[in-house]
């Protein structure tokens, strides 16, 4: 997996993911699924927060590891989960937001 401020990472397995979040301060993790006009419309949104955010992005289908479903109750997607010091600080299932909601999303959910 390979690791860019730039744009979204995409950590493939629940293993990945704990890796990714045990190694930064703060991540932010959308989960998709394929065919979902909500998160295609988040893709430009979460590549301009990982531009302008200290945060590593990252977006994953929870589909490709089942656990994930369950561990983290996705039951809409867009799902965004916001993880501080290695811990779920908070999530959010609101559709589609913008840069600006979304990096304030990332501010101020300690």
């Amino acid at each position: 997996m390979a690791e860019t401020r730039d744009r979204p990472v995409t950590p493939s397995s629940r293993e990945e993911l704990a890796t990714l979040v045990a190694s930064h301060d703060r991540v932010l993790v959308e989960f998709h699924t394929e065919g979902c006009g909500k998160c295609a419309a988040m893709e430009p949104v979460l590549s301009g927060v990982a531009r302008s955010t200290e945060a590593v992005v990252a977006t994953m289908n929870p589909r490709d590891d089942p656990e994930l479903i369950d561990e983290y109750d996705v039951r809409s997607v867009p799902k965004l989960l916001l993880f501080v010091d290695g811990d779920l600080a908070t999530t959010r299932e609101d559709g589609v937001l913008s840069v600006e909601e979304v990096r304030a999303f990332v501010a101020d959910g300690d």
